[in-house]
């Protein structure tokens, strides 16, 4: 469509190329025009389609002298056939050359009439023993579709009789070839391109082998491993030497294929350095590091039909050989065999069942097929075309090798049929890999093992758990609540569990991969990854089950701050209604108390580590020190990339041991600085808090439990809190001289933090006072309460902090309290061994340092401080979750962050307004 010219019976009288062309019609006697297109002449033997002189066959057509004169009328001379010149025409009917050889062998001549067989070009005597006559077509199955070939119906029989008869190595490669096009088709019946190959393969075992491989026939290409099922399994029994770092040899993969045209002919050796398989455009560097040893690599990308057709006009075949050095140094080439997965077998070879799979190994392959779907005109476009859409070369590491031998690679190819109907329009996604695999299955034995193991051990540690919780709620029954608390027990256990196996195996094979020399590992591929992803999602959903059964336990704790100032002295107040005044005590501040109360309040979400550095911390490390580098499916180690250099796909595993050893690496050198420096040089809130308790008079009584719970102990030694600033620095003045008593609960100690296993006799009298105390949660508007429930709720909140100071005082001895020291194993377990039937227990720290005591104590079910681990666990799992969900490790700290800020944001607001509810502190002094 880019230049005109002239119809037939029209000859040209200029053209200056495109449309500027001038034609002009050829006179009636001279009806027909030369080939050139420029000249009239008379045609004696008819016209062509075209309007040009037309011969017969074997005959040449002349139409100028010897010197160039045109002639008047066209010569159809016919080339002499005889002995002494064998001449026929060639192909395009303008010369006169010497016929095909077998013309000259079987006729004598250039004629090969009856009995001979004329086939394919070639002439073969009809007294000779021939292959069976083939069947032309090629089935494409995936669009069950069966074609006559024009290359097979013009090469089929010649090359199979040639092959047969002469041993003609072109004529057995191209049969060959066929054999390919046609899928390796494996029938005990037919005659196609596959039947006539095994037809000769079968009947030529006199021609010896090449290189001692039983199945390759001298002259025949091999296109199979093994000429009865049960033989190709033998293929992969040779390893060879590979490493990480060393020489070229042992770093790279040195493939090296024969490339062989259609026709048969062998074109030349290639390297697939390169990108000889790649179909997809890439640079250099790219495509070479397809070979890398170690390295996993991924390309695909979509291809028109129309360049396809423009840049495989014509097939190519390879077969493939591994480059390795031997022994004594000297390099050999060992043969890779094809996983076909589009192989055509028949029922007889299905029928054998599991051998089936061993015929599914050949030799050669082609990346694209654009003939053999050409039906009637080799010179047209195909009906059909093949194409390789799916490469991949495997490569299996020898089990317990600690010197890195591997198996011969394997490459398995899925082809794809394309009906060719508008090629500008039409794509074809290819893709091209290099995947390292080994045998998980003992890895995958430990792991079960090991969850067998934690999690048998993660029931019985649930069990005790449960024993502690019945006995800390004061009951005995084992009821559906017990069974309830029990599996959530056993879920937050079990994520443990989880979290233990998956964060073990991330460091391992971040470990053991990247640091390995002679290679002993490679990665699981990303279908050995599923179980690995399913601990991971059991990890994250049962830790955050466990989360939510915490943010409910700090939600729904008992607390009271008593307050253990007594009135300095009395005052005149007016009595309402008599008209009198009366002296009365003065009232004590409840100024301390919301003082207290708003500490209390502040240090409920406070951490062991800063949650935003940490996220902050572990994002820097990833992304700007380069570590997420070390979780691509490479052999190095390095933490940055060349930006020319191919970026090898992600392991899910690799990137979960990366970031999680960062998280656990970055918390524990915080909880380090924290508990080292800054608790003791900067500041300490919790133990602050303490020390504010004491300073301002007030006890904390606090219930976990129905009958446990932590007790501070906050009673001033020097009797009165509510005082001005120079009695205030007095009485500090005077502790730090010790010319005053010393702050514990027992005379002559200092503990002022304890455990408390409280009777049940004295939990029920608590709740009598609680249900009072609890009635109305507290005013929401001073000015809009009623002077009832006011005048009520300050009843029970003096009568609830007189009944508590009473209790710390031993004056109800219905209801005392005994103190005692922690059994050791008791605090392993988590649990108490005496119950409190007759007597509450106070357990203390004394033998121990106070602050460990308060940390690991005090704080471990009410606060955020206590559950560090709880809730470090949960952010790494809802980092690594989100990460693996979108590849993204900024995504998954921002979202991490938000999380984290959401959940305080919720145990902040529930928890005051459940401090408001428990203490009668109104919430509006809660700020």
């Amino acid at each position: 469509g880019s230049s005109c010219v002239c119809q037939p019976g029209y000859r040209m009288v200029s053209s200056s190329g495109g449309s500027s062309i001038i034609c002009e019609k050829c006179p009636e006697n001279m009806s027909g025009v030369t080939q050139d297109g420029w000249n009239c002449i008379i045609c004696p033997k008819g016209l062509t389609s075209e309007g040009k002189c037309r011969c017969l066959n074997n005959e040449i057509l002349v139409e100028r002298t010897v010197d160039g004169i045109l002639l008047n009328e066209a010569l159809c001379l016919h080339c002499n056939g005889s002995e002494q010149s064998f001449s026929a025409s060639d192909a395009s009917g303008n010369r006169c050359v010497r016929c095909e050889q077998s013309f000259v062998n079987v006729s004598k001549s250039c004629d090969c009439s009856s009995p001979n067989i004329l086939t394919g070009g070639l002439c073969f005597s009809g007294s000779e023993s021939l292959p069976p006559k083939g069947v032309a077509t090629v089935r494409f199955g995936q669009l069950g579709i069966t074609l006559t070939s024009a290359w097979f119906l013009k090469n089929l029989q010649s090359s199979a009789s040639a092959c047969w008869l002469y041993s003609n190595r072109t004529a057995c490669q191209a049969l060959g070839n066929m054999c390919v096009m046609n899928m390796n088709s494996l029938s005990s019946s037919s005659t196609d391109a596959c039947g006539l190959f095994q037809y000769i393969y079968v009947n030529t075992a006199r021609l010896g082998v090449v290189h001692s491989i039983a199945f390759w026939r001298h002259n025949l290409p091999w296109l199979y491993y093994g000429d009865q099922p049960g033989l190709a399994s033998q293929v992969l029994e040779f390893p060879t030497i590979f490493s990480f770092k060393g020489t070229d040899k042992d770093v790279k993969l040195q493939f090296i294929a024969a490339s062989f045209d259609a026709a048969g002919n062998f074109l030349k050796w290639q390297r697939l350095e390169g990108g000889i398989l790649q179909l997809c455009p890439d640079t250099q560097t790219k495509l070479n590091a397809a070979y890398a040893f170690g390295t996993t690599y991924q390309q695909s990308c979509k291809i028109s039909v129309s360049k396809i057709l423009l840049d495989f006009a014509n097939p190519i075949f390879y077969d493939l050989f591994l480059e390795y050095n031997g022994d004594n140094g000297q390099p050999y080439l060992w043969a890779v065999p094809v996983l076909n997965l589009n192989l055509q077998y028949s029922e007889m070879f299905v029928n054998q069942g599991s051998s089936m799979n061993n015929w599914l190994l050949t030799r050669r392959f082609f990346l694209v097929d654009a003939l053999s779907g050409k039906e009637n005109d080799l010179g047209k476009q195909p009906r059909v075309i093949r194409i390789a859409s799916k490469i991949t070369i495997s490569i299996r590491l020898v089990s317990h090798t600690q010197r890195g031998a591997i198996y011969p690679p394997l490459i398995t190819i899925a082809y794809t049929d394309v009906l060719v109907q508008n090629p500008e329009t039409q794509s074809v996604m290819v893709s091209f890999s290099v995947n390292y695999e080994m045998n998980q299955s003992e890895a995958q034995i430990q792991t079960d093992i090991t969850l067998g193991v934690l999690g048998g051990l993660a029931v019985l540690w649930s069990l005790l758990k449960t024993a502690g919780w019945k006995r800390r709620t004061g009951s005995s029954i084992i009821d559906l609540q017990t069974v309830l608390k029990f599996l959530l027990f056993y879920a937050g256990d079990l994520a443990n569990v989880f979290f233990i196996i998956t964060v073990g195996t991330g460091i391992y094979w971040l470990v053991f991969f990247k640091a390995q020399q002679f290679v002993s590992v490679v990665l699981p591929l990303p279908s050995q990854e599923e179980d690995f992803v399913t601990y991971l999602a059991c990890a994250f959903s049962l830790k955050a089950l466990q989360f939510l059964q915490l943010l409910v336990s700090q939600l729904t704790i008992d607390i009271f701050f008593i307050d253990w100032e007594r009135p300095k002295g009395k005052v005149l107040k007016a009595v309402e209604g008599e008209g009198v005044i009366k002296s009365a005590a003065a009232p004590v501040s409840i100024w301390r108390t919301y003082f207290i109360a708003n500490e209390w309040n502040e240090i409920q979400t406070v951490r062991k580590i800063n949650p935003l550095f940490q996220v902050l911390a572990v994002l820097f490390f990833l992304e700007v020190v380069g570590f997420s580098n070390l979780a691509l499916m490479d052999s190095s180690s390095s933490l940055t990339r060349s930006s020319e250099s191919y970026i090898a796909p992600w392991s899910r595993i690799l990137r979960f041991g990366v970031s999680a050893a960062l998280w656990l690496a970055i918390a524990f050198l915080q909880i380090i600085f924290f508990a080292v420096f800054y608790e003791r040089f900067v500041e300490d809130k919790i133990s602050q808090f303490v020390d504010l308790c004491c300073m301002s008079n007030i006890s904390v009584f606090l219930l976990s439990h129905s009958c446990f719970g932590y007790y501070i102990h906050g009673r001033s030694v020097h009797g009165h809190a509510d005082t001005n600033m120079e009695e205030m620095n007095m009485n500090l003045k005077r502790e730090a001289e010790n010319l005053c008593s010393q702050r514990g609960l027992l005379p002559n100690t200092d503990g002022q933090t304890f455990q408390i296993s409280i009777s049940r006799k004295m939990r029920l009298h608590y709740d009598r006072i609680h249900e009072t105390l609890t009635r109305k949660r507290g005013p929401a508007r001073l000015l809009d309460s009623s002077t009832n429930t006011f005048e009520q709720s300050t009843r029970a909140y003096n009568t609830m902090n007189k009944f508590l100071s009473s209790f710390i005082d031993h004056v109800h001895k219905e209801m005392d309290y005994i103190v005692k020291d922690k059994l050791l194993l008791e605090r392993i377990l988590g649990m108490e061994f005496m119950e409190p039937i007759e007597k509450s227990i106070f357990y203390n720290g004394k033998k121990i340092c106070d602050l460990v005591f308060v940390l690991l104590q005090v704080c471990s079910d009410v606060l955020y401080y206590g559950n560090e681990t709880a809730l470090l666990i949960f952010d790494i799992l809802f980092f690594s979750v989100v990460d693996l969900a979108s590849q993204s490790f900024v995504l998954a700290a921002i979202l991490t962050y938000l999380q984290q800020e959401i959940f305080r944001f919720i145990r902040n607001t529930l928890g005051q307004k459940n401090l408001a509810s428990k203490t009668l502190v109104d919430e509006r002094f809660l700020i």
